[in-house]
């Protein structure tokens, strides 16, 4: 087992849940400082200021953020690991011996059920064994759980 990039990339579909969620907070705190600026006189210039911040963090988060994460979040399952890649900023890659797993759960919140999207996440007994796959196809994050799971019934032993 060699720290290297995963061959999978996460589904085409994550990026637009990646740009919901910024949407979802973003334009109602624009709206909200808008409104601020529009009634409260005595705020206006602060509030106009904070809700064109807000605006332009939010169009960045909506617009390069999503494309930029997908180009670096990936993973792979091989025959004696699991390997991910996720950060758009800050890489971090992990390697999980199937040996050392010990649950592989897949949930799945309003927006990735809408997308038809899930997150799969594998756990180890350490702390820090946990990792968390964002974006999967719905039946490819529940394949893979169900490999997984047949996968660690082999392994007896606690692999330490």
């Amino acid at each position: 087992m060699t720290l290297r990039e995963p061959t999978n990339r996460v589904d085409p579909r994550a990026k637009t849940l990646w740009r919901i969620v910024p949407a979802v907070v973003g334009i109602p705190l624009t709206i909200a400082g808008l409104v601020v600026a529009i009634l409260v006189p005595e705020a206006r210039w602060i509030a106009a200021l904070g809700a064109v911040v807000v605006a332009v963090a939010t169009v960045v988060a909506v617009t390069a953020i999503p494309a930029w994460r997908y180009r670096f979040h990936r993973w792979e399952i091989g025959d004696e690991a699991v390997y991910t890649q996720s950060g758009w900023f800050v890489r971090h890659r992990v390697i999980i011996p199937i040996a050392r797993i010990q649950i592989v759960d897949t949930e799945a919140g309003p927006f990735e059920q809408l997308l038809r999207l899930s997150t799969l996440t594998v756990t180890t007994a350490s702390s820090a064994g946990t990792i968390r796959i964002v974006g999967l196809d719905a039946a490819v994050a529940a394949q893979v759980a169900a490999e997984l799971t047949r996968r660690t019934q082999v392994h007896r032993d606690d692999a330490t």
